[in-house]
């Protein structure tokens, strides 16, 4: 079963998510910061991460550059507000493999998740 980690501080977020990727037919951890998503990679091992950038206690960004330096294979797509474009040049140089704005289209979102687990196997 493909496994995907939500990591968004924001609940209903979380939550849409959530209920959009199990519809899916994909197995769904979620995080609620930085902090907590580095923890649960290591027990969890997603195939995708859904990393927010703007978290309280880690951000995605301080994240993501440690679950890489652990987990290089893994594919991570950062969610960012609408303008943040060094943010989005920064991640992309430590290896996340997509950026998203927000507020964000929530089928281009499950497409763009479903593709790249897509590649991920073939």
């Amino acid at each position: 079963m493909r496994k995907i980690l939500i990591v968004d501080d924001q609940k209903g977020v979380r939550r849409l998510l959530e209920e959009l990727f199990k519809k899916d037919n994909w197995e769904v951890e979620v995080a609620i910061d930085g902090r907590e998503a580095v923890e649960k990679v290591d027990e969890f091992l997603p195939d995708i991460i859904l990393m927010d950038m703007k978290m309280p206690n880690m951000n995605g960004l301080e994240a993501s550059r440690m679950i890489l330096d652990r987990h290089g294979e893994l594919d991570i797509i950062m969610m960012t507000a609408y303008g943040e474009m060094d943010v989005v040049k920064e991640a992309l140089d430590v290896g996340v493999k997509r950026c998203i704005t927000k507020p964000f289209d929530i089928i281009n979102l499950r497409d763009t998740v479903n593709q790249m687990a897509k590649e991920k196997v073939s």
